[in-house]
């Protein structure tokens, strides 16, 4: 189940929603059985083997059956997430490396919701009795935390979360039921700032410190099966991250553009199959529809390209 962008304000009435931090990290399913657990990002790809700090939750669970879904976020100096961060746990799948990256990089699971516990099905009852179900699991520690709920109060709830450097609030429905695979507006996304994911469709060089390597990705979102050009982002990059992201495109290079739509002509441009998807924040859209003032966050290795569509609807 996945939110609906609310572009400005908070929802109304107040009292009938329920308040949660937003975190930036990964979506994940768990799914918990004797004594076992197995960790499934948005896109149905199983990472249980790259994040074991997760799994460790069916060790609070001895004994039942449960399906939970959360947040996967890494965790900075200050305690905030730092999707930064999180991107030196992706893509890696050697035992040795994940316990390297593990001792560098912890991460921690935010459960906020249960869909499933001990043979019966949670998913058409509404968000308060889920909830009331997920705060009676004992569920605790430094890699596994239920994080807190406000209800009403969606107004306090916005300014802690800006004022604690936080991505936004979740405002969710208190008699929702939770929606398998479909976007709801029952659920709400509040941003602090601007910004989605994008489909990675090329890259072009750069001068200067980046001269032979990226200097900036070509970027875009799928409208009516079209993949539409969003405009390309040359800031954000670390070291680690810019050679994650060479790795990841060499062999997903092609002759032509993958974009439905024209591309400004780019000096050095070479284009990849639209298999990537990475996170952009951004000032705001331009009249012609591309990004101003983007900057690249990171790769998500949780979302499926093909459903990566404008958030924010084009002013009329």
């Amino acid at each position: 189940m996945a939110a609906t962008l609310l572009p400005k304000g908070l929802p109304s009435p107040d009292e009938a929603y329920a308040y949660e931090f937003k975190w930036d990290g990964i979506r994940a399913l768990t799914y918990i059985r004797d004594g076992d657990a197995h960790v499934e990002s948005r896109n149905l790809l199983d990472v249980t083997g790259q994040y074991p700090e997760v799994a460790a939750v069916a060790d609070t669970l001895a004994g039942r059956t449960a399906v939970l879904d959360g947040e996967i976020v890494a965790l900075d100096k200050k305690g905030r997430p730092s999707f930064q961060l999180l991107q030196g746990r992706m893509h890696i799948g050697a035992a040795g490396e994940v316990r390297r990256r593990m001792a560098e990089t912890p991460v921690a699971y935010l459960v906020f919701d249960v869909l499933y516990l001990d043979g019966e099905s949670t998913t058409r009852l509404p968000y308060t009795e889920r909830r009331a179900l997920l705060e009676a699991l004992p569920i605790a520690g430094p890699s596994v935390q239920v994080p807190p709920t406000t209800f009403g109060h969606g107004a306090a709830v916005r300014d802690a979360s800006r004022d604690n450097g936080l991505e936004g609030v979740m405002a969710k429905r208190l008699d929702s039921v939770y929606e398998p695979g479909k976007r709801s507006r029952a659920w709400l996304k509040v941003k602090n700032h601007r910004g989605q994911e994008f489909v990675i469709g090329g890259w072009s060089t750069g001068e200067g410190r980046r001269a032979g390597t990226i200097g900036a990705l070509l970027v875009g979102y799928y409208q009516d099966g079209k993949l539409v050009y969003a405009g390309h982002v040359g800031t954000g990059f670390t070291d680690r991250l810019l050679d994650e992201l060479r790795k990841e495109m060499a062999p997903l290079t092609r002759p032509d553009s993958p974009f439905d739509t024209p591309v400004p002509r780019i000096r050095n441009a070479t284009f990849v199959e639209p298999k990537l998807v990475g996170e952009v924040q951004f000032s705001e859209w331009t009249r012609d529809g591309t990004l101003r003032q983007p900057s690249f966050k990171g790769l998500r290795e949780d979302k499926d390209p093909r459903k990566v569509v404008r958030e924010e609807p084009p002013q009329q």
